[in-house]
């Protein structure tokens, strides 16, 4: 029983470890990536559509993104919410097939604002493994109380879900630091 409550956990923290390192390549960097344009929302007709959704992105140079609408009706709408997207900064030109949204050179103020969002996501992050660490504890504490797992089970499987839990802190720390580290190369 304590076996299914640490592999649920261990499934659910890989879940929180995965969905913030998915944050961080949302933060934009010195360089172009394409999973920045991930949270991207366009109005498609009226309904709110990932950029992704309605064209191809590609990154042909360092800090250029080519966006190619699958719909040419659609470029207006794509180049006006990419100028309106204040955590981009991304300068678009159309030239009526394709989108070149180019990123600018990052200030040093601006590099510090994102490592703070970057630590403050990462501290999510932590938090939400926390929680799922928690809830085990709790369902152990249940289990032992209700006589379906003996206090060596429960004490052998808190030391392991403690392991466990550092493992997925320590791997939010080192995307942190690699994304800290990409943040702050000039």
């Amino acid at each position: 029983m304590t076996q299914q409550s640490l592999d649920t956990a261990i499934e659910k923290m890989d879940k929180a470890v995965s969905a913030t390192k998915e944050e961080f390549a949302s933060i934009r960097s010195g360089r172009a990536n394409p999973q920045m344009f991930s949270k991207i929302m366009v109005d498609y007709y009226g309904t709110p559509t990932p950029l992704e959704q309605l064209a191809s992105l590609q990154n042909p140079e360092a800090r250029t993104i080519v966006i190619t609408p699958y719909d040419k009706s659609v470029l207006g709408e794509i180049e006006k919410t990419l100028r309106d997207s204040p955590n981009l900064g991304v300068n678009p030109t159309n030239d009526g097939n394709l989108i070149r949204a180019s990123m600018p050179e990052l200030t040093e103020e601006r590099r510090k604002e994102y490592v703070k969002l970057t630590r403050d996501k990462a501290e999510a992050g932590k938090v939400a493994i926390r929680n799922i660490r928690r809830h085990a504890k709790d369902e152990f504490d249940q289990l032992k109380k209700d006589g379906e797992a003996s206090d060596d089970d429960v004490s052998r499987a808190e030391k392991e879900l403690e392991a466990i839990t550092k493992k997925h802190v320590d791997q939010i720390d080192e995307a942190l630091k690699n994304k800290e580290a990409e943040l702050l190369e000039v």
